[in-house]
């Protein structure tokens, strides 16, 4: 392995790089903290509550969600174990209330379910030699290949064969809780009826009248809660995860034919993806011929929300699968299907069921305006609009440079009277939200983002911990969102400087990355002590990368190509100081003479050392995917 040495001297730490170590620092003390408060020694959450229908197992697990995560930029040792302990004392807590068997849910649908996943998932990307972990990876992915004795899958049909499913196999309905979907939910109501074609309801208030409820409930039972739905897309990242571990195509050709079965319905759609599949894999068998109604799909709840977040997973799962980009078009043609309606509309705040948040993430005001686009779709055609979803247009750029995705976040910035390199006070559980200052940023018009988005996540671990204080050790009256509020571990900013990439997809993606950042000394995952790291640029065939060790004693880290070590190096470019570290006294030259080199790598990682209170730029000229994408495994020097 090729080893550079850093040889430029500090004359004074950059500000990103105290903030990034600062930010480590508190986080640390926030997850001991919530843990300490929040949890039995198990792992479990304290929690006295009851648990109602189908919904709730996510919940519990939400809250840990990126715990794995942080140990994997550079969080504590000891923080991987705490995962651990905390996935398994979750599982045991969520089996004893009936709601898992065998370590995984017992059959709910992939909304939650990829919203439950991210811990595990973090887990296995950071301790890829954890067999257990393995096991369990394997066999939760098992559940849907075509000979599993679940039955989740019906390979004639090529097709997942209802909206809920999991270890107990099919789960048919949506809930016995929605047995009657009644007027009285208050935040439902917003969303509008479930089914728009139900004889005699027609308005939320129709609800209220005799036997409506009933009709409501009876009918999603039998046509929301058969057949298969978009939204089981995000169900190719349990065969994705087990494939890496070992490359076992029956998960990676499970998961491309899959996704190509919706890619072939979409193009029979003129394009558009349907929501639903009949239990005879007919589109619209359920719903008198129509494409849109299924669960979770275009006409209820949230439309292109979870629709663009499931084909956006199941896309970069197949570029993952296959070292290909051509089934991007899976979450391209959703927005091309919506931005044929585009308009630009002010007052956002007050538009459609997302608005208000949407006014939250974006700062907006009623003299903002903004590309909306149709979220929703139903008999009287495209409704409820809201701003462009850039993380989808952001994912396919980041993945596979398309021209289009370019064009499309052009657009969106030009049409937006927001400020994109503002970074605003927003903090949701998805731990996402500052896309576009950060986008601005690798795009050169944004050069302080670094410093403003640490002090905006410092400032929000600061805010949690003081609401930990504050907070009772159980939720009072059953809140199971209690916990997520309350999560210390901010790590959006630290995966965008870190590793060049967006934070996962929290609906069920895989973790990414355009550089891996290892501490080659102890063999783990992370920054190492006193070191930090920037990535100032990330084209499609470059990577700027700049580390400094702000401490005293010897760093070495290791540097991998992409987020499964399939992307190669192909040379290196990186400064140098002078004859520092000979004379001492070229400590005392105020600028240095700088000169650089060379150097060819033609494989997929460096290790660079670091002296004490060193810098280094290394320009990365990247191939990217030349190599099979695997979870990466981290021996320190000493055994390589």
């Amino acid at each position: 392995m090729t080893r550079i040495t850093a040889s430029v001297p500090l004359r004074g730490i950059p500000r990103w790089a105290l903030l990034e170590r600062e930010l480590l620092r508190l986080l640390d003390l926030g997850w001991r903290r919530f843990e300490e408060r929040f949890c039995e020694p198990d792992g479990s959450l304290r929690y006295n509550g009851s648990m109602y229908g189908r919904d709730g197992v996510d919940d519990f697990y939400e809250p840990f969600f990126n715990w794995p995560a942080l140990y994997r930029l550079g969080g504590a040792d000891d923080l991987l174990d705490a995962a651990k302990r905390h996935w398994e004392g979750i599982t045991s807590q969520m089996t004893a209330f009936g709601f898992v068997r065998d370590e995984y849910e017992v059959g709910y649908d992939w909304f939650h379910q990829g919203e439950s996943l991210s811990l595990f998932l973090g887990i296995c990307a950071a301790d890829p030699a954890d067999l257990l972990f393995r096991e369990r990876a394997r066999r939760f992915a098992g559940y849907y290949l075509p000979d599993s004795p679940t039955g989740n899958y019906d390979s004639a049909s090529r097709m997942i064969v209802a909206p809920h499913t999991g270890a107990g196999g099919p789960r048919w309905g949506v809930g016995e809780d929605w047995a009657e979907y009644s007027a009285d939910q208050p935040g439902m109501e917003i969303y509008g009826l479930p089914l728009l074609d139900v004889e005699g309801v027609g308005s939320w208030d129709d609800l209220r009248a005799p036997g409506a409820a009933a009709r409501m409930g009876a009918s999603m039972q039998e046509r929301m809660g058969r057949g298969d739905t978009a939204v089981n897309l995000t169900a190719t990242t349990l065969a994705t995860n087990a494939w890496l571990y070992d490359h076992d195509d029956r998960y990676r050709d499970w998961a491309l034919d899959y996704i190509d079965a919706w890619r072939e319905r979409a193009a029979a759609n003129d394009g558009v993806l349907p929501d639903n599949v009949g239990p005879s894999g007919q589109v619209g068998e359920l719903h008198e011929g129509a494409w849109y109604g299924g669960h979770y799909g275009w006409s209820w709840p949230h439309g292109l929300h979870t629709i663009a977040s499931a084909a956006t997973v199941a896309a970069l799962n197949s570029v993952v699968l296959s070292g290909e980009t051509g089934r991007l078009d899976l979450a391209q043609g959703l927005l091309d299907t919506v931005l044929a309606h585009a308009v630009t509309w002010d007052r956002i705040a007050t538009r459609g069921s997302l608005g208000p948040g949407w006014a939250e993430r974006l700062g907006a005001d009623d003299d903002t305006t903004e590309l909306l686009v149709p979220y929703r779709y139903g008999p009287h055609g495209w409704f409820d609009h809201h701003p462009v979803p850039i993380e989808t247009a952001m994912w396919l750029d980041w993945i596979g440079h398309a021209a289009e995705a370019r064009d499309l976040l052009d657009r969106i910035r030009t049409s937006s009277s927001t400020d994109w390199r503002e970074v605003r006070w927003f903090h949701d559980k998805e731990e996402q939200g500052h896309e576009a200052p950060w986008l601005e940023f690798l795009d050169g018009r944004n050069e302080d983002y670094p410093e403003k988005a640490l002090d905006m996540a410092i400032g929000q671990v600061l805010r949690r911990l003081a609401l930990i204080d504050r907070a009772d050790e159980t939720p009072a009256d059953g809140d199971i969102h209690f916990w997520q509020r309350l999560n210390p571990v901010v790590t959006e900013v630290l995966t965008q400087l870190v590793t060049g990439a967006p934070p996962a997809v929290y609906y069920g993606g895989l973790s990414f990355a355009r550089v891996i950042i290892a501490d080659a000394q102890r063999g783990r995952p992370g920054l190492p002590e006193d070191i930090a790291a920037l990535v100032r640029r990330a084209g499609e065939d470059s990577v700027s990368l700049e580390l400094v060790n702000v401490g005293d004693y010897d760093r070495e880290v290791e540097v991998t190509a992409g987020s499964f070590g399939e992307d190669r190096i192909a040379s290196v470019a990186f400064d140098r100081g002078g004859n520092y570290p000979g004379d001492p006294h070229d400590y005392a030259i105020p600028h240095p003479s700088i000169s650089y080199d060379v150097r060819q790598i033609d494989g997929p990682r460096l290790t660079v050392s670091l002296p004490p209170r060193t810098r280094i730029t290394l320009e990365l000229a990247i191939a990217r995917r030349v190599y099979r994408a695997t979870h990466q495994l981290i021996r320190s020097t000493q055994e390589n």
